[in-house]
């Protein structure tokens, strides 16, 4: 996916909003790098309603447990299940194959969430 297109919340989850109401997620190579090697992660149920800025998973790694926020609202109608067998995938490819949720939304984007450049700001700030 193209990063500059993307919209990210300040928590480090990515989303891309299809023309179709579909949203996919994802978490973004700062927040893979900043909590290195990942051995866990707790996908969203399909079926699952999700809320903009509250949780729906989690993801562990040898330094702490970090739970992920759905940057959107709307209901899980897909995760990416091989993603926790293979973690690793979020080190190489966070903005593809790392998806982790695809979401039929509920309404538009929130304004909260930052466009690239805003976060690459908000991230300069963190790194």
């Amino acid at each position: 996916m193209n990063q500059e297109e993307l919209l990210y919340a300040p928590t480090h989850e990515w989303v891309h909003v299809g023309e179709d109401g579909i949203a996919t997620i994802g978490i973004t190579d700062f927040a893979v790098e900043q909590l290195t090697d990942l051995v866990y992660m707790e996908l969203p149920d399909v079926g699952a309603t999700v809320t903009a800025g509250e949780e729906f998973g989690e993801v562990e790694s040898v330094k702490a447990v970090s739970p992920l926020y759905s940057p959107i609202s709307g209901e899980v109608i897909e995760v990416n299940s091989g993603l926790p067998d293979e973690l690793e995938v979020l080190g190489t490819d966070a903005f593809g194959a790392g998806w982790i949720a695809k979401i039929k939304m509920d309404g538009g984007a929130p304004e909260s969430l930052l466009n690239h450049t805003t976060y690459k700001t908000q991230i300069a700030g963190e790194g």
